[in-house]
């Protein structure tokens, strides 16, 4: 499964926020098996948002939309995924419905347009807070706030799945640009993929299709790198 996430806000892009829900959504999807092929964020701006949502669910398997959710004036989400579907944002029976089953309030003391969702959209409750989330055929579209958008998609976890991979580490005292012949020699020996990943050590990460290979081929650079 190929899976693209688009955030949305005006504060990501300033510096103001600093997006955990993509590294987030990124580290769960992974655990899944699923491939995570881009990661883009966009302003608060209908357009963009539509147009990138366009050209992404035409692209991959499912996108999944965080940030912007709500009855803000900056709150454009929703108005964006739906132009992308060349629909209307209306008011949404199952949020209501559910907000009266599971909220401390009345549907009519909340900010008008909480409960709008673009047309025919299946509604996913919030279990962590008001603004419900919704899916247009492959979009998903949940809110911004990190605990919100966490208890949303665990809703909707097994929609998500993939290939399994199996990943070993292997750390080194050894410069990056002189691992360059281990990595090349244990791609040929073993059907694996291998990250580089610099710092105070350089981790590699060993991926596999199943346990046994992964391990190996750990096994085959821990003897081949310096500790």
């Amino acid at each position: 499964m190929r899976v693209a996430v688009v955030t949305v806000g005006d504060e990501l892009l300033s510096g103001d926020t600093v997006d955990t829900n993509a590294a987030w959504l990124c580290d769960r999807l992974d655990e899944r098996g699923v491939s995570v092929e881009r990661v883009t964020t966009v302003p608060d701006r209908v357009a963009d948002i539509a147009r990138v949502v366009n050209e992404y669910r035409a692209e991959y398997d499912a996108v999944i939309v965080t940030g912007g959710v709500g009855p803000t004036h900056d709150d454009v989400t929703m108005d964006g995924v739906a132009a992308a579907f060349g629909r209307e944002v209306v008011p949404n029976a199952d949020a209501e419905a559910w907000l009266d089953d599971h909220g401390d309030y009345a549907v009519a003391d909340l900010t008008a347009g909480t409960t709008h969702l673009p047309a025919g959209a299946r509604m996913l409750p919030n279990p962590e807070g008001v603004a419900p989330g919704a899916v247009v055929e492959s979009v998903y579209v949940m809110p911004g706030v990190p605990t919100e958008m966490k208890g949303m998609f665990e809703t909707v976890i097994g929609e998500f799945e993939g290939d399994p991979t199996y990943v070993e580490e292997v750390r080194t005292s050894e410069p990056e640009s002189a691992l360059l012949d281990r990595i090349e020699a244990v791609r040929e020996a073993f059907d694996v993929t291998i990250g580089s990943y610099p710092g105070e050590e350089v981790r590699l990460k060993v991926m596999a299709a199943d346990a046994e290979t992964a391990a190996a081929a750990a096994a085959w650079l821990r003897d081949r790198v310096d500790a």
